[in-house]
């Protein structure tokens, strides 16, 4: 999903595809460790991922540690290689940095782990996931178009709205179908929420409720799209598959 952010919005605005390469790989390294630390007995103690065994069952805890620690590295030195000017490689790399942190992905993992066994409001849950994954699927945009620099001030910050809104949206509908459906259709465990006792929407809103709330970030993430005067038809399309994962 998340290098198809990169080459649908790369399409959208022209951006040369060799340098989407870099960006696209770069974002999936850092999404590929996070799984694999995800996994680990000491966070949510997965034992499948991808229909597969995980990492360190496969192997064992230590490689999977300095797996995910390889992959994050590579995924800086991947992306200072792309073929853009010093002062765009620099903003790139501090805005991966920042997506993957304190402020992003890792600190949305850390607070999600200290929502267990609590109930969350929707503002802490949104909180949560906007670090633990939307942070991510946000970068996988706003890498994109901060390596367009024609591209107007005001047209980018409506690429990273649609990007928020279509981030939280897939947030929601993972937890919806980490209830609805069976571990065969997820290729990872079903209910593993729900074992965890996390924080999700469903468990606050019920299954129609984040239903509901999903289809109003989708919503959104349409009507910004729409209001750009660029070709984003891929962009609409890639949101309308995430509509189509039996949620």
């Amino acid at each position: 999903m998340r290098p198809l952010l990169v080459y649908a919005t790369a399409e959208s605005i022209d951006l040369d595809l060799e340098v989407a390469d870099f960006l696209a790989a770069a974002i999936e390294m850092i999404h590929a460790y996070s799984l694999i630390h995800d996994d680990l007995p000491a966070m949510d103690d997965d034992d499948l991922r991808r229909g597969q065994a995980t990492n360190h069952i496969a192997f064992d805890e230590a490689t999977a540690i300095l797996a995910g620690d390889a992959l994050q590295s590579l995924a800086f030195e991947t992306l200072s290689d792309a073929p853009l000017p010093a002062d765009i490689t620099v903003q790139l790399v501090r805005l991966l940095a920042q997506a993957s942190g304190l402020m992003g992905m890792a600190g949305g993992q850390s607070l999600d782990l200290l929502a267990e066994d609590k109930t969350s409001n929707l503002s802490e849950l949104q909180t949560i996931h906007a670090g633990k994954t939307g942070a991510i699927l946000k970068v996988c945009v706003s890498l994109t178009v901060a390596s367009q620099p024609a591209l107007k001030s005001k047209e980018s910050q409506t690429f990273i709205q649609f990007a928020e809104h279509f981030g939280i949206a897939f947030q929601i509908i993972d937890d919806i179908l980490d209830v609805t459906q069976d571990t065969q259709t997820l290729g990872k465990p079903a209910h593993s929420d729900t074992k965890n006792n996390k924080s999700t929407y469903p468990g606050l809103l019920g299954v129609e409720g984040a239903r509901q709330k999903a289809n109003e970030h989708i919503t959104a993430a349409f009507d910004a799209l729409d209001s750009l005067p660029y070709d984003c038809q891929q962009l609409q399309s890639l949101t309308t598959q995430m509509l189509q994962r039996k949620y």
